[in-house]
């Protein structure tokens, strides 16, 4: 490994289905670093934890952990309810594999950049299908009807497969809105599609309600909530990972787990990243919430 870190426990495993380790992890996140690299050295974070490997307890760390280094830099992050904690900033490639190295398995970003911690600079809707689903075109769907509706208002989009049974879809912001601002005009977009396609979307989260539809979820851009890394692993089987993907892969079928420790770094070799440029676009809100309700008044 090139990383500077000192890896403990190589061989403790981190994946028992796919015979991961945690020196297998580290290998990968060193590995991965350049593409993470935009997204983790501007954005304090949360950590997923999973001391005893997946499938067994794991925990969310917001604040710096007892025991890391000064050397890691830091955010102070206000509490709502008053106080604060400092959350790192995993923004070199020593920084993210030692994380790892403290059994860290996903790495949540936060919405704010470090030097501004009032206004978000991305806005992400989760689209979370019913449990147990196996036929994801719907949830392809669901992410290209956002973009639909974000086209209309004039605002391009990027989406990434979460891990697990969904897509996100992030829009780069100029920091410009509240957090208020941004999650009601996602909550607008959102209700938009349901008020739409009623039989297809929900602004229920919980399961009973909801049937089969698919729940457009809007809660992330709030103070103090966060989202997967791109490129970020999940404590899942077969470790897959938060990949981001171009519409036209989208469109041909792509799903939330389609890649995975086995084949993620074969696949950044060969293509090009689809979110290399993504901060070169940066919205405002600004009247688009006014063009917004005009499309309720045709619906």
């Amino acid at each position: 490994m090139s990383t500077d870190i000192e890896i403990s426990h190589e061989d403790a495993v981190v994946f028992p289905d796919a015979d991961i380790d945690k020196a297998g992890l580290v290998h990968y996140y060193e590995q991965i670093f350049a593409k993470m690299r935009p997204f983790l050295e501007r954005y304090p974070l949360a950590m997923k934890r999973y001391p005893d490997g997946v499938g067994e307890k794991g925990f969310f760390n917001k604040h710096i952990p007892k025991g890391f280094p000064d050397w890691i830099e830091r955010v102070r992050i206000p509490k709502k309810e008053g106080g604060d904690y400092e959350a790192p900033l995993l923004n070199s490639q020593d920084a993210l594999c030692l994380a790892v190295n403290q059994r860290m398995v996903t790495p949540h970003l936060y919405l704010f950049h470090h030097e501004d911690l009032k206004h978000p600079d991305r806005m992400v809707f989760d689209i979370d299908p019913p449990e147990g689903i196996r036929d994801f075109s719907a949830v392809r769907q669901a992410a290209l009807d956002i973009r639909s509706v974000l086209d209309t208002l004039d605002m391009q989009a990027w989406v990434q497969t979460t891990g697990s049974s969904g897509f996100h879809v992030w829009v780069p912001l100029d920091r410009s809105n509240s957090f208020d601002e941004v999650r009601s005009f996602a909550r607008g977009v959102a209700e938009y599609l349901v008020k739409k396609n009623p039989e297809d979307y929900t602004p229920q989260q919980q399961l009973d309600p909801r049937g089969e539809r698919i729940f457009l979820a809007v809660l992330r851009n709030s103070y103090g909530a966060s989202s997967v890394a791109p490129y970020g692993v999940r404590a899942r089987k077969g470790a897959p990972v938060a990949t981001p993907v171009d519409w036209e892969e989208l469109e041909q079928g792509a799903e939330p787990a389609d890649w995975h420790l086995g084949n993620i770094l074969n696949r950044v070799a060969r293509k090009d990243d689809p979110w290399e440029d993504i901060y070169r676009h940066r919205y405002a809100i600004g009247d688009r919430h006014h063009q917004l309700n005009e499309l309720y008044e045709d619906l």
